[in-house]
């Protein structure tokens, strides 16, 4: 078992009905990306999520595996069951070496990581904790014609969100009684407390909302256009060229007789990368985050220090729209290695090769770089 670590379910098996469309939801664009990333960012942000599994229907796994294949952490992909309860099983199975359980719906991309990992420390704390929010209307329970019963006093009354969040034993036991009663249940917390078990709430996000109508995508369209907001970037970094050291740009290895000089594996490229996205989030930069009198990074392969920073970023409530990148070189030949260069850092970074672009110039024989003492980097990229 991971100790004290979650490993999360996103239920995507769901039909679409009310949506009206032939597509899951899921997969419907939502800013320009399927709505399931924003979901799979959100819960791959969070420290204490060690793997993920996605709950999806057969005839959706090939387009989710694209999605999950931008992800930094483990995606498991897994089939659905006839009901929801049946879903959530079948992704915990594959989730046995968690001792928490997180469960959220595919279908609420505007989630929030720090909501996400509230709900996780509220679970540690009581065993089982859900998002919530207080009911803004006065609600009616009626007969099945219509008339009312009762009317519950408001202030008592929450809307229950995802993510939920259970400790593991509690949650396979309370899914065990059920499946004995024959009972099912369409909601985790639900299920938790039929079995006797007490749900505790965290202040949950009113935008936090489920996509279950075309006017509900419109709704989420409108919260990100209002919230977005860009942030830019820039980095640069240089370093000497010196035989005996392996020349190692955007992780890959190029075959050269020198290499760069560094602390680290000197890595040039990725480092202005890193810079570039620290600067954007206003997060300092690589000499602060790792500094080059600390014997632990000495060696260091720099795209795990680049899958740091890209950690911090998202952390800090970022998404990384784009990155532009150029080496100055006057040798070698860097074109045969751009797409891999690309690959590999968009694969740290947690993005697309779209997302990503890396060029080379030489600098005409002038200057540090012109004359094959070095090589430099340069690097913008876009946060949203």
């Amino acid at each position: 078992m991971l100790q004290n670590n979650f490993g999360a379910v996103i239920v995507a098996a769901g039909s679409s009905r009310r949506m009206g469309a032939s597509q899951s939801k899921v997969l419907m664009n939502l800013a320009g990306r399927p709505v399931l990333s924003y979901s799979l960012d959100a819960l791959c942000a969070c420290p204490l999520i060690a793997r993920l599994a996605v709950v999806c229907r057969d005839e959706d796994r090939e387009k989710i595996e694209k999605i999950a294949a931008a992800s930094p952490k483990q995606v498991e992909l897994i089939a659905g069951g006839p009901e929801r309860q049946d879903s959530v099983l079948n992704g915990i199975h594959v989730l046995e070496d968690c001792d928490y359980l997180l469960i959220h719906d595919g279908a609420r991309p505007l989630v929030t990581s720090n909501l996400v990992q509230a709900v996780c420390e509220d679970a540690l704390q009581y065993g089982a904790s859900a998002a919530a929010v207080r009911v803004k209307d006065t609600c009616k329970l009626v007969d099945e014609e219509g008339f009312v019963l009762e009317t519950p006093p408001r202030e008592k009354l929450m809307s229950v969100q995802t993510p939920q969040a259970f400790e593991r034993a509690l949650y396979l036991y309370a899914a065990e009684r059920a499946a004995s009663s024959g009972r099912t249940f369409t909601d985790d917390c639900q299920l938790v407390e039929a079995a006797g078990g007490r749900v505790h709430l965290v202040q949950g996000d009113y935008k936090n909302l489920k996509i279950t109508t075309p006017e509900d995508l419109l709704s989420a369209e409108a919260f990100l256009a209002g919230e977005k907001k860009m942030r830019i970037g820039s980095g640069y970094d240089v370093h000497r060229l010196t035989e005996g050291r392996a020349l190692i740009l955007g992780g890959v290895k190029i075959p050269f007789e020198k290499g760069l000089l560094g602390h680290s594996d000197a890595d040039v490229l990725a480092h202005a990368v890193a810079d570039a996205l620290l600067g954007a989030a206003a997060l300092g930069d690589i000499g602060k985050l790792f500094p080059d009198t600390e014997e632990r990074y000495r060696g260091a392969d720099s795209l795990l220090l680049l899958s740091e920073v890209c950690r911090r970023v998202r952390e800090s409530g970022h998404e990384i729209k784009n990155i532009d990148a150029t080496v100055m070189a006057q040798r070698p030949k860097l074109a045969p290695y751009i797409l891999q260069m690309r690959e590999k850092l968009a694969e740290t970074c947690g993005i697309t090769t779209e997302q990503i672009s890396v060029k080379a110039t030489t600098e005409e024989g002038m200057g540090f770089t012109g004359s094959g003492e070095g090589m430099s980097a340069s690097a913008v990229c876009l946060l949203s």
